[in-house]
């Protein structure tokens, strides 16, 4: 059958300490890597996630997209995978939809074409796991339907933070059960132990966070601000969002002045510590996103 794919490279890997899924390896390759081998036969391929840490140079036939705002979730990741193989060249009839931390994911993957023309009129396949668990990272859809269900999202509460059952939510899907460990992903490094990936970056990882915990308590302590309570990961996630839409340099430029102006409102009085910090640093990811939404970003 003839598909296109969309694989999801994005994320923020939280519970990885940040560490991008797609660089992982396993079995002397990244994951990256075995997602694209899973999406082998298509006739094109966009990777949508961010350029760095995306696992490797990638060959020159693969497409690139990121979903906008980023980090806005699989379902805006789907839609921008979309249209940027629409962008390139004429839809095929099929969309294979494809998570890059799933290292067994072609187990699975061969199973969905047999069970789509073996039911003609169905508008895809899902895999479910052999406990029952569906995952639609791991299915074949029609573009033509898949490019339906984005308008009409796009045309209601959009896709930003959306779930993909909901975009698939109209969808005439077949559920096909795949073998074990087919659609088993890579959310912790619990799960990268269980696979056998590798399994040392955790320990910088640690050291990273550690040290980062360290450092801004040597740093509250130097200003006297003992008592203030500081999310580590909320601060570095906006660092990335004004990376991401502004320059690079913009971000330890947006986290002081997010850091300063919440001062100011402390210091004045005009809410607490953790009400003025968090205001300052949502403001900031929202000056961040419309600026790239703007058109005048250089990213």
């Amino acid at each position: 059958m003839e598909f296109n794919a969309v694989i999801l490279a994005g994320g923020r890997a939280t519970r990885l300490g940040g560490v991008p899924k797609p660089s992982l390896k396993y079995d002397g390759d990244t994951l990256l890597s075995h997602a694209l081998q899973a999406a082998r036969g298509a006739s094109a391929v966009v990777v949508v996630g961010p350029d760095a840490g995306a696992g490797g140079q990638l060959p020159v036939r693969i497409l690139r997209a990121r979903e906008e705002p980023v980090f806005a979730g699989p379902a805006a990741a789907i839609a921008a995978g979309l249209a940027e193989l629409k962008k390139n060249g004429p839809n095929a009839p099929w969309t294979l939809v494809l998570a890059c931390d799933m290292p067994h994911a072609s187990r699975g993957v061969g199973l969905l074409w047999p069970a789509l023309e073996s039911s003609p009129g169905v508008e895809g396949a899902m895999a479910v796991s052999v406990d029952g668990r569906k995952q639609p990272l791991l299915g074949a859809y029609s573009t033509a339907a898949l490019e339906r269900e984005v308008g009409v999202a796009s045309e209601g509460s959009g896709l930003t933070n959306s779930s993909v059952f909901r975009l698939l939510a109209r969808l005439n899907v077949l559920e096909v059960e795949v073998p074990a460990g087919s659609t088993e992903d890579v959310d912790t490094w619990e799960d990268a132990a269980a696979l056998g990936i590798d399994y040392e970056l955790e320990a910088d990882v640690k050291s990273q966070e550690e040290t980062l915990e360290e450092w801004c308590r040597t740093l509250l302590q130097a200003f006297e601000l003992e008592g203030v309570e500081v999310d580590i990961n909320e601060v570095l996630a906006v660092a990335g969002v004004a990376a991401h839409s502004v320059v690079r340099p913009a971000a330890p430029l947006t986290t002081f002045i997010a850091g300063y102006a919440a001062g100011m409102a402390r210091g004045i009085g005009q809410a607490s510590d953790d009400a003025s910090m968090n205001a300052a640093l949502e403001l900031a990811r929202k000056i961040a996103k419309e600026y790239a939404e703007s058109g005048t970003g250089t990213e």
